[in-house]
Formats: structure tokens, C-alpha cells, sequence
């Protein structure tokens, strides 16, 4: 069993905490994404899931073994680096076969001649020229065993440091940022490889990235990560739907979700600036029995366009139009109310004073800049935060 379990990981660099007293809990077989901007501390969790950074304080435990006490190579986990770190004067059966021809290393290895003939008997060992070979077909690597790295693309390089991790057949597989040196379309078709070789051949997966479509698309868990703090763990779908923060809401979604300032009264509903909304069921149950200030979330989809001025409708200009094919993003600001960006771009202390807000709305819109238009909420699909940027849950 390859479940892992981090249990008050902590990691001091000076007297700065980069992770701090961390519990996660991964099941055998799943694919966890660490999930964050940069500087986040998630680079540094993966590090001290190999060994290659120490555990200031806390347990980390693979299956029944506690691990962090553990030199790397004791481990049984494979790393894939963001630089590939491929060895260039080696083939790519070599650098695939390589981590096999570690297992079985001697201090003679070392000596020139001797070495030379050992690794190469290594091999041409039928085993492991079976399975470098069975690995290479997977990652359609065949036709390149020959090769050195320096006449593959970068896809290529990444499947071969692939290749390299699978070949141990370890139980954990930690990757850090793969896939961020590839071109756009390159990280597209590596994703669904990836996303492959974790349902062909099981173990693992750890997979450290700031890119949410990424995250979204290959986990089955994430865990969303802010200065060395896990902000929320739990399914793509629950983080999208259920943010616990601000920061969660406007981290996960493209574009991000619109924060509103609203204040709700027990006695007349959801206000808007002079907009007065009833609040549907599954808001009014949140409600404080007394007046006050909170933030509506609403996704940019679940803000629609009103023909005319009507009763539930937020009045605004709009400022700019992008057209990214079957749908079009506006850039609406309010006339009457105010939006708060705290969350990905801020320290989560209340609004910037502005009042821009993205719709999303389906084809290819005839709006310009600067025309009047009137956003209707869907309210049904809003969720509220507290002023400090905590979401608001039953009690």
C-alpha cells in the first residue's frame, strides 16, 4: 500500500516557516496535486516527501513506514524534475535504464574499464532490457532509444524522465512542475499522457504545479496552498463549488469568481448597493439574525444579460470584451456597487474600491466598450464570505 500520511509537517528555512504544521491524508492510488503561486511552499512539501529537504517537525508516514527518518534512496519513490535532468552524454535507453543499473551499484563501478563493462552487462540483462523496452513502448520512446536528449523536443525529454521514474516501478510518484518548460500545446497533450499513465500503472501520484487547469483536469484531490498553509483539501469539483475562502474562490476558476459587496438584512433580503434582492433558501438559512456586511461570490456563468433594466438586474458600462471562441468574457463595472478582489492578489483585508465585474456569456457577443448593459445574478449559484474573506456555513 502506497497511502500517505503527512502528519504536522513543518519546515523552518532561518525563522521563516515555508510549511506549516501540515496534515494530509492520500489514499493508495490517487493522484494529489499541491496546488499554489509560487513561493507557496509546495515545492518544498514534495521535497520533503523524497528526503531531499528535512522535516523542521512532524511525521510523514507511506503505508505502515514512517518515512521522514529515511534517506531518499530508502524511500521508494521517483522523481521527475521540472529541468528534465537528463544525463546528455547518455542515450535514452541509458538514462532510462539507469536508475536499475543504480540498484545494483558497487564502489568498482567507479573505476573506468571495469564499471564500463558492468553497467553495460547490467543492461543487456534480458529483464532489464524488457523492461526498459516494454516502458519505452508506453511512452512511444521506441524509435528513439538510441538517441541522445539533445536531439529530442521537450515533450520527448519529459517522456523520457518519465520513463525513468517508471522503470523502478516505485509506489510513490512525485512530479514538480513537469510540464511548465512545454508550449501550451505540448502541456495539453502531456497532460492526458500523464493522466494515462497513472490509470495504466497505478501507484501514487504527487504533482506539484501552479497552473489550475492542471490541477483541475488531472487530480482527484488538490490541495490549495497559500504561504506554506493548506487553504483547502478536497475534490476539483468540491474546491470549485465549495470554496472555503477568498482566496480558494478567486484562485480556482477562469476567469475568477466576482466577489461583491453586499450587505444582508434579516427583514428586507440581499442589498446591493440600491439593488434589493430576495434571497433564495439556501442563502436566507445562512443569514445572521441581525444586519451585516458580507461578500457575494457568484461565478462570471452565472452572471446573465438583461435586455432591458429590470428589477433584479446590477446596471454597469462595459469596459472590454474578449472573444475566446464559443464564449465571450466582459468586463462589466457597476454603477451602483462594489466589488472586492481580495484573495489570489491581496492579503484578504477587505475590498480595493473598485467595481469590476467578468460575465461569461455564450458565442460571440455584439457588445462594445462603454455600452450600458444590466447583469442579472443568478443567486442560486452565489455563495457569501465574511468581510475577512471566510466563508459563511450553517451553524
Amino acid at each position: 500500500m502506497a497511502s500517505i500520511s503527512l502528519q504536522g509537517v513543518t519546515k523552518l528555512f532561518g525563522g521563516k516557516k515555508v510549511a506549516d504544521r501540515i496534515t494530509l491524508d492520500v489514499a493508495d492510488r490517487e493522484f494529489l496535486v499541491l496546488l499554489g503561486p509560487s513561493g507557496c511552499g509546495k515545492s518544498t512539501l514534495l521535497r520533503m516527501l523524497a528526503g531531499l529537504e528535512q522535516v523542521t517537525s512532524g511525521e510523514i508516514h507511506v503505508g505502515a513506514r514512517r518515512v521522514d527518518t529515511l534517506p531518499p534512496s530508502a524511500r521508494d519513490m521517483a522523481f521527475v524534475f521540472q529541468s528534465y535532468a537528463l544525463y546528455p552524454h547518455m542515450t535514452v535507453r541509458r538514462n532510462i535504464t539507469f536508475p536499475l543499473i543504480m540498484r545494483a551499484h558497487r564502489w568498482w563501478f567507479h573505476l573506468p574499464l571495469i564499471g564500463g563493462l558492468a553497467k553495460r552487462r547490467i543492461e543487456q540483462q534480458p529483464a532489464v532490457r524488457a523492461l526498459v523496452e516494454r516502458t519505452a513502448k508506453t511512452l512511444a520512446l521506441t524509435e528513439m532509444l538510441e538517441q541522445y536528449p539533445r536531439t529530442l523536443s521537450g515533450g520527448q525529454r519529459q517522456r523520457v524522465a518519465l520513463g525513468r521514474a517508471m522503470v523502478r516501478q516505485p509506489d510513490v510518484f512525485l512530479m514538480d512542475e513537469p510540464l511548465s518548460n512545454l508550449d501550451a500545446k505540448l502541456r495539453s497533450s502531456m497532460r492526458a499522457e500523464i493522466i494515462k499513465l497513472h490509470r495504466e500503472v497505478g501507484g501514487t501520484f504527487v504533482y506539484v504545479t501552479h497552473d489550475q487547469i492542471e490541477a483541475m483536469t488531472m487530480g482527484t484531490r488538490i490541495a490549495l496552498m497559500r504561504d506554506g498553509v493548506v487553504q483547502q483539501f478536497g475534490t476539483p469539483r468540491d474546491i470549485y463549488t465549495d470554496p472555503a475562502n477568498t482566496f480558494v474562490a478567486r484562485f480556482i476558476g477562469t476567469p475568477p469568481m466576482n466577489l461583491i459587496e453586499a450587505r444582508i438584512d434579516p427583514q428586507r433580503g440581499l442589498l446591493l448597493g440600491p439593488l434589493v434582492l430576495p434571497l433564495p433558501a439556501q442563502l436566507a438559512a445562512l443569514a445572521p439574525r441581525a444586519a451585516c456586511d458580507v461578500l457575494l461570490g457568484i461565478r462570471p456563468h452565472a452572471l446573465g444579460l438583461s435586455q432591458g433594466q429590470g428589477s433584479g438586474a446590477l446596471a454597469g458600462q462595459v469596459v472590454l470584451v474578449e472573444h475566446v471562441g464559443a464564449e465571450s468574457i466582459v468586463s462589466v463595472r457597476l454603477d451602483h456597487a462594489r466589488t472586492a478582489h481580495h484573495g489570489e492578489d491581496s492579503d484578504g483585508g477587505g475590498g480595493d474600491g473598485s467595481a469590476e465585474v467578468m460575465a461569461v456569456l455564450q458565442g460571440y457577443s455584439e457588445l462594445c466598450a462603454g455600452q450600458s448593459v444590466h447583469l442579472v445574478p443568478d443567486l442560486g449559484e452565489a455563495v457569501l464570505f465574511a468581510r475577512d474573506g471566510q466563508r459563511i456555513r450553517a451553524s
